[in-house]
C-alpha cells in the first residue's frame, strides 16, 4: 500500500481575510481536501517551495515597506510551520522563490524591481543575507505592463549547474551560473515580443522545457541545451481558444513526472489546458481545456502520487481538487468547495 494522506501548502495574499500560509490535507482514498488550517501568520506569503528533505519551507513575504524570502522548519508530524528567520531588503517583496535539491542555494524573483537575488543557506535551513542581486533592463512593446523589467521566475536547471529566469516585462529567458553566490550570465532567449513570460517547467528528459507566457496565453517549447544553458524555442502554442476573446492571463505550468503531459492555468478563462508532449520532438498537442471552477486560478500542483491535481483560484477564494487520468491526462472535477481565501501558490510534500 502506497501513501494515502499528503500535506500541502496554500501561499496567499493576506489583502483580504487571509492570515498567512495554510496546509491541508489531501486524503487519496477519500479523494478530498480536509484539514484547512493556518500553518504560518505573515504578510503577503504569495509563493512557497519545499526543501526536497520536507525539513524547510521558504516563502516569499512582505514587512513593512521591505520584502524578502522567510524560512520555515516543518514539523513531521503535524506539518505545522516555526519560522527560523527572514532576509528583508527595501522595496516591494518577490513574487517567486526555489531552493536547490541540497538545500544551498534559495532564489528569489522580484516582478517589481525586475531583480533576481540569490540567498546561501545554512545547514539548519536558515538563510543568510544575499550573496547576489541582479537587476535586469529591458522593456517590451505592451507599454501597461511591460514598461520596464518584470522577473516572474527564478529557478534551477534539472542538473543545478544553471539558474534560469524569465522575464515578463523585457521577454527574455536568461541563464546563469552561481558560482561562489555570485551569478554570471551565460545566455538569453529573446521569445515574441509582448509574449510576457511568466513561468517555466522543464521536461523529465531535460532536453525539453516549457514557458507559459502571461500576456499572450500561451505556451512555448523549448529544446534545452543541457551543456550550456541555452535555449531554442520549438513552438508557440494558445493556452485558451481561438474564439475567445476576453481579458485572460496565463499563469502556471507543470509538467507530469513521465513528460507526457503539460498542464497550463489561464486567469479569465478559468481553465486548465491540458497538453500532451511528443516525447521526442517535445511539442505539444491540446488535448482538452477544464473549467477551474472559480475565478482567476493563479496556481495548481499535481500531487506526488500525480493521481490528482489541486488548482487555486484566487479572486473566488477556493481549492479544486480534480482526479487525473495518467493516461489521458483529462481532470475530472472531485470537490470544488475548499474555502482558502486569496489563494495564489500550491505545492506538496514531497513523496
Amino acid at each position: 500500500m502506497g501513501q494515502s494522506k499528503w500535506t500541502g501548502y496554500v501561499g496567499t495574499y493576506t489583502k483580504g481575510d487571509s492570515e498567512g500560509i495554510y496546509t491541508f490535507t489531501l486524503d487519496t482514498e477519500k479523494k478530498r481536501l480536509e484539514n484547512v488550517s493556518v500553518a504560518a501568520k505573515l504578510d503577503n506569503p504569495t509563493y512557497v517551495n519545499i526543501s526536497m528533505d520536507n525539513r524547510n519551507l521558504y516563502a516569499v513575504v512582505k514587512e513593512g515597506s521591505r520584502g524578502g524570502v522567510a524560512a520555515f522548519n516543518i514539523e513531521t508530524e503535524t506539518g505545522a510551520l516555526k519560522e527560523i528567520n527572514r532576509q528583508l531588503m527595501d522595496g516591494a517583496s518577490p513574487c517567486h522563490v526555489s531552493v536547490d535539491s541540497k538545500k544551498q542555494t534559495v532564489t528569489s524573483a522580484n516582478y517589481h524591481n525586475g531583480t533576481i537575488t540569490v540567498y546561501p543557506v545554512n545547514p539548519d535551513g536558515s538563510l543568510l543575507p544575499a550573496a547576489a542581486v541582479v537587476e535586469h533592463t529591458g522593456s517590451g512593446p505592451n507599454h501597461a505592463r511591460q514598461e520596464k523589467p518584470h522577473v516572474h521566475f527564478a529557478g534551477f536547471t534539472p542538473d543545478e549547474k544553471y539558474i534560469v529566469t524569465v522575464d515578463l516585462g523585457n521577454d527574455t529567458l536568461t541563464t546563469y551560473t552561481a558560482e561562489e553566490g555570485k551569478l554570471a550570465e551565460t545566455a538569453v532567449l529573446n521569445v515574441r515580443p509582448g509574449s510576457g513570460p511568466r513561468h517555466l517547467a522543464f521536461h523529465p528528459n531535460h532536453k525539453h522545457a516549457y514557458i507559459m507566457t502571461e500576456l499572450s496565453n500561451e505556451v512555448i517549447a523549448l529544446q534545452y541545451d543541457e551543456t550550456s544553458g541555452s535555449f531554442k524555442e520549438l513552438q508557440y502554442i494558445s493556452a485558451i481558444p481561438e474564439d475567445f476573446t476576453e481579458n485572460s492571463q496565463g499563469s502556471a505550468i507543470h509538467v507530469s513526472a513521465d513528460g507526457r503531459f503539460v498542464y497550463a492555468g489561464n486567469r479569465g478563462h478559468d481553465s486548465i489546458a491540458v497538453f500532451s508532449a511528443d516525447p521526442d520532438s517535445g511539442k505539444l498537442t491540446l488535448v482538452e481545456y477544464t473549467s477551474t471552477e472559480g475565478e482567476w486560478p493563479r496556481d495548481f500542483v499535481l500531487d506526488p502520487s500525480e493521481k490528482f491535481l489541486i488548482a487555486s483560484n484566487q479572486n473566488s477564494g477556493n481549492l479544486v481538487l480534480f482526479e487525473r487520468d495518467p493516461e489521458t491526462g483529462r481532470l475530472s472535477v472531485l470537490q470544488k468547495d475548499v474555502h482558502v481565501p486569496d489563494p495564489v501558490c500550491v505545492k506538496f510534500l514531497h513523496a
